[in-house]
């Protein structure tokens, strides 16, 4: 059991740590790539897409500057260039892309999913038990993934155990910084009102607890079955959330 002293805020990355890392690769990402034709030949001139668009357009110009072998982006007409933002958006998701109007687009296509019941959001079942025990002892529950805050709100309104959004004081996706940049955690901790040293960081990835722990955050290696394989250097590991004293 590990006890944890002097801490005001849990933070929590999703993927791998309390979800399956199977949902989001073999379940989310999927679905989103399926769906994604249908939902802008519905919605491509909604201010939601034009706004989206207008961030992949200034994307792909990077792309393109930067010498990318990536699919050209059309503006007309209309059922080319919903072609053309499929192709590239294909193409961003095989780059595994983190940036905002991707993922602000997935968000949308996802919470079709959610509503209709095609998606559900499994937790792992030490997940919520330990949640309900450290805000009955005072602490905050705090999300920082790479999935917008939409999407990280869709998961928790519609997880296997039903909505627990009421369980989650508070989202942080890469908006905030990047998950690996230590100026990330240091916003964070000033969003929070905390010290640094008041923040317990879980993940599964060991690059994004170097850099929360270089900010003088605590730190957990969250290690779940299926997994990547991290090194855990100087952070302390669980495999359960049952373990958190």
């Amino acid at each position: 059991m590990l006890t944890i002293s002097g801490i005001r805020a849990i933070l929590l990355d999703i993927e791998g740590t309390i979800t399956p890392v199977t949902f989001v690769h073999e379940v989310l990402f999927p679905y989103a790539r399926a769906h994604v034709g249908d939902y802008l030949a519905l919605h491509f001139d909604s201010a939601e897409c034009l706004a989206d668009f207008s961030q992949l357009r200034e994307e792909h110009a990077r792309d393109v500057q930067a010498g990318q072998d990536l699919p050209a982006l059309l503006d007309q007409p209309r059922d080319k260039a919903i072609d053309s933002f499929v192709s590239y958006i294909s193409w961003l998701m095989d780059q595994d892309r983190k940036t905002a109007g991707l993922k602000s687009l997935q968000g949308r296509i996802w919470e079709q999913g959610y509503a209709d019941g095609s998606l559900t959001a499994p937790l792992f079942p030490d997940v919520l038990p330990a949640i309900e025990k450290v805000r009955r002892a005072g602490l905050t529950i705090q999300i920082f993934s790479s999935g917008s805050v939409f999407a990280q709100r869709l998961l928790f309104a519609h997880t296997s155990a039903g909505n627990v959004t009421n369980l989650i004081d508070g989202y942080f996706d890469t908006a905030t910084g990047p998950k690996t940049a230590r100026a990330s955690f240091r916003q964070i901790a000033s969003i929070l009102g905390v010290a640094p040293a008041e923040v317990l960081f879980i993940s599964d990835v060991a690059a994004e607890l170097d850099a929360a722990a270089a900010t003088g955050m605590q730190t957990l290696l969250c290690l779940r079955p299926g997994n990547q394989l991290q090194p855990a250097g100087r952070h302390k590991i669980i495999h359960s959330f049952a373990e958190l004293g």
